[in-house]
């Protein structure tokens, strides 16, 4: 009966160790299946495998005969050879990834199936490693194609098996060796199912977290962690903080944080006149009043059942509808318009204001019982002038999402351009610092963002009532449509003289070439061939 040898034997490190060993190995004719030496300081192990189907006293004198070699200090069987055991640990971690992974040498036989891929491609029950990619008669053609094309492929693959049907990305890469030659490839199939849920994740504007809110300062870190801590609370949250600070971002993670399932309502209270705002928060019955429709319609905070109402500027609701929210608060009930009914209401209320409460309350113009009811958790996000440490860092983030929608790389700014940014006061702040960064971006020449391109909206305006630059038009006897039409074409003009072709001025803007052309049209502009 053949029962293989395992041996690890440790040297006093030397030259012709292996060739010494093989020698003795070979003179009792025994086969080596694997040998591994790993250095250790001044120490050499070898790791041996060999076949054996002599007695154990053939063993003995095999140990004995590797023992008299020089610098040997000691031999003993093992269970398992290190090879052994990183070839079940990679064994683990490929099968512990959600991806199908499969790869081939470049002769086409395949040397890795995990688990996933196996499940995938209907080979469950199938030896794979080993045989030849063609022999498997596989549908999905797509690592012979990457062997044959020797370039990175990837495609959309619909594969039905015996297990059923599996729709994946497929992705397939080169494996090259330290010289640059092609030694195999691997596949990767990633579900499109996960990859529809990852877009949407990253797409959807509700989802967002704690870490989608950018800056270093301690001011800000401050009020994360503030925001994190009361997240998972059911309290009512007042954040407090000027225009364009990232009031709505931080409602928005501290909704994504707090677990609830519903959905996420933003409700912007100044822009709708009372009447409407009551229709909308509380829903109406059917014939309430006229023009309502015959079915009633629920209002926002039904809608919001299991997940958060946002109601903005709350500090701009009438004391009539402030009224009301104080008792939906209170009673945990919404009664609509017209109606009798009181429905139960499962909703959170995140409010925001960029208004001094404590001095409307003083006015009466803002009702006291109500401040004290939705100031119990209050957050205040400090104005960007007061963290200008975060405004580099925002900069940054914002050239890169902009980059990444033109699909280019923009930036870097100059330190000139910089230390403008630092100088501003900031009125408007993050979404002020936004605007200027896109507009510097798009307006800019190619390379460093320098000083001219950073123009602040005092700046513009500037320009338009001394008559220089490219922006300047006349403000009298035109509406604010025609203005921003003026203002757009000049945008236009500006960016197709700068650009090389339409569908790169276009990528410049961020519009696609189609709408581009519209607007080429739409203003009558002639564009040259260049």
């Amino acid at each position: 009966m053949q029962t293989n040898l395992k041996l690890e034997i440790v040297f006093q490190d030397r030259l012709g160790i292996v060739a010494d060993v093989a020698a003795i190995l070979a003179s009792r004719r025994l086969n080596i299946v694997s040998m591994e030496v790993q250095k250790k300081g001044d120490r050499a192990y070898v790791y041996l495998e060999v076949e054996h189907q002599g007695t154990l006293d053939d063993s003995a004198k095999v140990f004995s005969a590797v023992r008299q070699l020089a610098g040997c200090l000691s031999l003993a069987p093992v269970h398992t050879l290190p090879q052994e055991t990183r070839e079940k640990s990679y064994r683990v971690v490929l099968d512990s990834v959600s991806d199908g992974i499969l790869s081939v040498n470049e002769k086409g036989v395949v040397t890795t199936v995990n688990r996933v891929a196996r499940k995938i491609l209907g080979l469950a029950d199938r030896q794979v490693v080993g045989m030849e990619l063609k022999d498997l008669e596989l549908a999905d053609q797509s690592l012979d194609d990457c062997l044959a094309a020797r370039e990175h492929i990837s495609r959309k693959v619909n594969n039905i098996s015996a297990r059923g049907r599996f729709q994946y990305l497929a992705t397939c890469k080169p494996i090259r060796d330290s010289a640059g030659r092609m030694v195999g490839a691997v596949e990767i199939m990633k579900d499109m199912q996960e990859i529809e849920a990852l877009v949407q994740a990253v797409s959807e504007p509700g989802q967002i977290t704690f870490s989608d809110i950018v800056g270093k300062s301690l001011g800000i870190r401050e009020v994360i962690s503030i925001a994190q801590k009361i997240a998972d609370t059911e309290s009512v949250v007042s954040i407090r903080g000027e225009s364009g600070t990232g009031k709505e971002l931080f409602a928005r993670a501290i909704h994504f944080e707090s677990r609830r399932k519903g959905p996420f309502v933003p409700i912007n209270c100044a822009a709708l006149p009372e009447s409407l705002l009551e229709s909308e928060l509380f829903g109406y019955v059917g014939g309430a009043f006229t023009g309502a429709s015959r079915r009633g319609k629920p209002g926002l905070f039904e809608i919001a059942q299991g997940g958060s109402v946002f109601l903005d500027e709350i500090a701009d609701m009438s004391l009539k509808v402030q009224a009301k929210i104080l008792r939906l608060i209170q009673e945990k009930k919404v009664r609509r318009i017209g109606g009798a009914a009181e429905i139960p209401i499962d909703a959170r209320v995140i409010t925001a204001t960029n208004r001094n409460l404590e001095r409307l309350v003083e006015e009466k113009l803002f009702r006291e019982d109500l401040y004290y009811r939705i100031n119990v958790l209050p957050i205040h996000i400090p104005p960007l002038r007061r963290r200008p440490e975060d405004i580099k860092v925002l900069a940054d983030h914002f050239l890169f999402q902009l980059g990444s929608r033109l699909k280019k790389d923009l930036g870097p700014i100059s330190t000139a351009a910089l230390e403008k940014l630092m100088a501003h006061a900031w009125p408007g702040n993050v979404r002020e610092l936004k605007n200027v960064i896109e507009r510097a971006a798009i307006l800019a020449p190619s390379g460093p963002i320098g000083q001219d391109s950073i123009l602040f909206s005092f700046e513009l305006a500037s320009r338009n009532r001394s008559g220089r630059g490219e922006n300047n038009f006349n403000l009298e006897g035109k509406g604010l449509r025609d203005l921003m039409a003026v203002y757009e074409k000049k945008i236009l003009i500006h960016a197709l003289n700068k650009a090389g072709s339409i569908r790169q001025a276009a990528r410049r803007l961020g519009i696609s070439h189609t709408t581009l052309l519209n607007k080429i049209q739409r203003y009558n502009l002639s564009v040259a061939r260049k």
